[in-house]
């Protein structure tokens, strides 16, 4: 990946579970297809597995600011209460395919003794193919960027208060079976 960055937003939602409960890496190298989906009217499909060395991934495909975006997360830190996963991302535009670096780091601190605050933090770099297709296009990185940025940063306003939920419905069932 390279150090220039296209997008980079945050968003935070409440997660209604006490934080000991809660277990971000597993909900997200376990998140089912259609749990997934009903995050986000933008989501397609996710699923999982592990990468050639072993380490777990999170497979997710989704639209971003009419992009197809086909994601291969790699987990780089695979904590119970922070995840940060990294991937060099697919992307379908209109006139081609390209690639996008991506961090996702999700996180959780606790807030009192029923609720945490969940934050979602996406970065997206330029790769070598990035600038190979935006010269193509002829489009000045300024406006790429902030096009990228835009639709990046409505999207993950959307996607948390949802990941929220459903990561508090997991923790939340915990206490059913315990």
């Amino acid at each position: 990946m390279n150090d220039t960055i296209i997008t980079e937003s945050s968003a935070t939602a409440i997660v209604n579970a006490p934080i000991e409960l809660v277990d971000i890496a597993d909900w997200v190298f376990t998140l089912r297809d259609a749990e997934y989906r009903r995050c986000s009217p933008a989501h397609i499909a996710a699923g999982f597995t592990t990468s050639d060395d072993g380490r777990r991934m999170s497979l997710n495909v989704e639209t971003i600011g009419g992009h197809l975006m086909v994601q291969h997360y790699v987990e780089d830190i695979g904590e119970k209460h922070h995840v940060r996963l990294l991937s060099t991302s697919d992307v379908i535009t209109p006139t081609g395919r390209t690639k996008s670096g991506v961090v996702w780091e999700l996180s959780v601190k606790r807030l009192d003794a029923d609720r945490c605050e969940l934050t979602n933090h996406v970065i997206g770099k330029t790769t070598p193919e990035y600038w190979e297709s935006i010269g193509r296009e002829g489009i000045p990185f300024e406006l790429a960027r902030k096009a990228q940025d835009v639709a990046s940063s409505a999207h993950n306003a959307q996607e948390t208060p949802l990941f929220a939920k459903s990561i508090e419905n997991k923790a939340l069932a915990k206490l059913a079976v315990e």
